[in-house]
């Protein structure tokens, strides 16, 4: 009988919908399977095998790392390895370490493998290794394939010629081992030095290692292929709304023709960094535009206009204390930054604002500042005010600062008092050779500060019936040398500190204006503020400083570098003269921990002068 074909299509959907009803309402199998395996316990992993690598150390660790041998020997019981697959994988050993042998510079490496029993009825393989001689780099040709052009050289980067640069720096030698990974870290060295140095395009147009493993040499043959020379565009601008976009312009050093390097974008992105007025910035070459002018891209992403912080501290230096900060990064709508401190504390109190204007077309700032304090250290209580005008310039390596000083201070003692006030004018400069600002490990910091003035002061003492002044000129001079190096695993660090005000009386200088010596930033083991000439039995500010300090840091554990034990010894004293300069020591123990913010520092220390034990505690690093 002939059925039509509509209704016998709508009966067979009619027949597949109802079976596909059916079985969904059934439990599903795939699920059921994989709550069933996520319940099952997994199988403890067990030894199929014995493995031995009779190889040098460092090529034995290569071959446990990397061979399929030494992956597969351990597995759960229902994922062994069976015999045929074991026999594969001991046939294929030989040509697969030899592979491995190579890429640490033996080309020439002799490989066997040797199956018996072992123990247990284990199987047992013996893997023998002999190296053979290392590959050693005979010759080095590095060429490009058009002329590269020459560059203008500047005190940081004195080479003319690029393509003689990349020569001189190409790190995989000739006497070197011939190693892949050395060569692979050659090769990307020598094109990020071309791409950062008016090249961003460069690529390689030929490499080659031709290997003689007979002779065990290798000669190395690569050519670049530089592209064409950018140089910088426009600057393009994103993320600006709140602040000026002509400040960003300005901190710019370079004009619009100047040959692209990487280094001269990270110069204006730290720059940007460091303006106060953004959380972050990016500088970035458009290297898509035309090369006679590729614009510059800059993103920002702004910092509020006001902004307050509340915190709670402590120093070994003047104790607990709590503080406010406040930010008002435009001031009345003026392209000002105002910083303003509030800090109070038994042994502190201070109140401070500091004006800076944003940076002008050269790089300088104006600024202002006025500072109220009063001070509790050393058995005596120091009252002051300073109010100061100038300019700053700070750039990546350097900081200049001149300006003029009105200073105040009141020094009360039971024994005496002294008060003074001073005029002046100052210049201070700061040069940084660190492989970083914030935790340095290798590099110097020299910092030199001058200034010339004029101050008048009393003095009045509880054993005398009578009171002494005087008046007159005096020059104040102070220097700063911070040096760091690594070596073997520490970290070594020494600093030495100067300083002379050359004055006919002290009474005539401020306080603030001399020197004193003790504390965490200076001789440790002593009080803040303890060292120095003493008068009535009392401690003052004196006309010349001299300390210095030298400290060993290592890693506590590998799993936190950035942890560290450290032991130091610090030396120095403030002094009248310097034939009444008399050192005093102190030596001790540290715990260091580099934070994001600079090193905090927990340090003990013993007095050998006072023989007593001091805890310290500082975040940062003075220069």
């Amino acid at each position: 009988m002939r059925l039509d074909e509509a209704p016998l299509r709508a009966l067979s959907i009619g027949l597949l919908a109802a079976l596909l009803c059916a079985c969904s309402s059934l439990p599903s199998v795939s699920k059921n399977e994989d709550a069933q395996a996520a319940a099952k316990p997994r199988e403890p992993e067990v030894k199929l095998y014995d493995l031995e690598i009779e190889a040098p150390a460092p090529l034995r660790a290569l071959l446990l790392e990397y061979l399929d041998l030494a992956r597969f020997q351990k597995a759960p019981p229902s994922e062994a390895i069976a015999g045929p697959e074991l026999d594969r994988l001991a046939v294929a050993a030989p040509a697969q370490a030899r592979t491995l042998l190579e890429t640490e510079g033996y080309f020439n490496a002799d490989v066997k493998i040797a199956q018996s029993s072992g123990n247990a009825g284990l199987p047992r393989l013996v893997l023998s290794v002999v190296p053979g001689p290392l590959v050693i780099v005979s010759s080095v040709a590095i060429a490009a394939s058009a002329p590269l052009a020459e560059r203008t050289p500047t005190r940081d980067e004195p080479w003319t010629d690029r393509l003689e640069k990349l020569r001189q720096t190409w790190t995989l030698k000739p006497g070197q081992p011939f190693r892949q990974p050395a060569w692979n870290s050659a090769k990307n060295a020598a094109l990020g030095e071309l791409r950062a140095d008016g090249y961003p395009t460069a690529a390689w147009a030929d490499t080659g290692a031709r290997i003689d493993a007979t002779a065990g040499t290798a000669v190395l043959d690569v050519t670049i292929d530089g592209g064409p020379l950018f140089r910088l565009g426009p600057i393009r601008v994103e993320g600006v709304s709140r602040y000026d976009e002509a400040a960003v312009r300005r901190l710019a050093t370079f004009f619009r023709g100047d040959v692209y390097t990487e280094k001269t974008l990270l110069d204006y992105q730290e720059r940007l960094a460091k303006v106060g007025l953004f959380e972050g910035a990016s500088v970035e070459l458009d290297a898509t535009g035309p090369p006679d002018a590729a614009p510059v891209l800059v993103k920002i992403k702004e910092l509020s206009q006001h902004q307050a912080t509340f915190g709670v501290g402590y120093s070994a230096n003047t104790g607990p204390r709590v503080s406010l900060e406040h930010y008002d990064r435009k001031v009345f709508g003026q392209p000002w930054i105002a910083h303003s401190t509030l800090t109070y504390g038994p042994d502190l109190k201070s109140l401070g604002t500091e004006l800076t204007s944003y940076p002008r077309e050269d790089g300088w700032r104006d600024l202002a500042a006025a500072n109220v304090e009063q001070l509790l250290a050393a058995d005596e209580t120091r009252d002051s005010w300073t109010t100061r005008i100038g300019r700053s310039l700070d750039t990546t390596r350097f900081e200049r600062l001149y300006y003029l000083e009105a200073v105040h201070a009141r020094v009360s003692s039971a024994p005496l008092v002294n008060d003074a006030d001073a005029g002046s004018v100052n210049y201070n400069w700061l040069r940084r050779d660190l492989d970083s600002i914030l935790a340095p490990t290798e590099g110097a910091a020299l910092s030199l500060q001058g200034g010339v003035g004029y101050g008048r002061g009393t003095q009045t003492r509880s054993d005398i019936d009578g009171e002494f002044s005087s008046r007159g000129p005096f020059v104040r001079a102070y220097s700063r040398f911070n040096w760091y190096r690594p070596f073997g695993g520490w970290f070594a660090n020494a600093r030495v500190e100067a300083g002379e005000v050359f004055v006919r009386s002290a009474i005539a200088v401020p306080d603030t204006v001399l020197f004193r010596a003790g504390g965490d930033d200076s001789v440790r083991g002593y009080g803040y503020r303890t060292l120095g000439p003493t008068v009535n039995g009392a401690v003052v500010g004196g006309r010349v400083l001299l300390t210095g300090s030298v400290e060993m840091e290592h890693p506590v554990n590998e799993r936190l570098p950035a942890l560290l034990g450290a032991v130091f010894i610090d030396a120095g004293n403030a002094a009248d003269r310097w034939s009444d300069m008399h050192p005093v020591f102190g030596y001790g123990v540290g715990l260091h921990y580099r934070s994001p913010v600079g090193p905090l520092r927990f340090d003990l220390a013993y007095g050998q002068d006072v023989h007593q034990l001091r805890v310290h505690v500082s975040v940062g690093i003075a220069y």
